[in-house]
């Protein structure tokens, strides 16, 4: 337990001293519905997978959403649908599609 609580300070820590989006999130991009978009212009379907498991698995998760956003922003994009994802289910790999609204 001591050794889990001594990654994720140190991974704070690190995320303070980063301008990776990862961690910092992204500014200029918003996560919208599927119904949201329809008069959108589609730009690119993004995928990812998060880097950690177990009791990291939600850091490791909110890492991968913020940088398929980054990814998205790096594209033109503005507006991000993520697949819905089952409440409750193991997720291994996360999938958006990216839009300029």
């Amino acid at each position: 337990m001591h050794k889990i609580l001594a990654v994720l300070a140190i991974g704070g820590v690190l995320a303070g001293c980063t301008d990776d989006p990862g961690f910092t999130g992204v500014s200029g991009v918003r996560e919208a519905t599927q119904s949201e978009v329809g008069q959108c212009k589609y730009v690119m379907d993004i995928s990812g997978r998060p880097g950690v498991y177990g009791p990291l698995l939600q850091q490791g998760l909110k890492y991968t959403r913020n940088s398929i956003m980054a990814d998205a922003q790096d594209a033109g994009a503005n507006t991000v649908v993520f697949d819905q994802v089952t409440p409750g289910a193991a997720v291994y790999k996360l999938h958006a599609t990216a839009y300029t609204c």
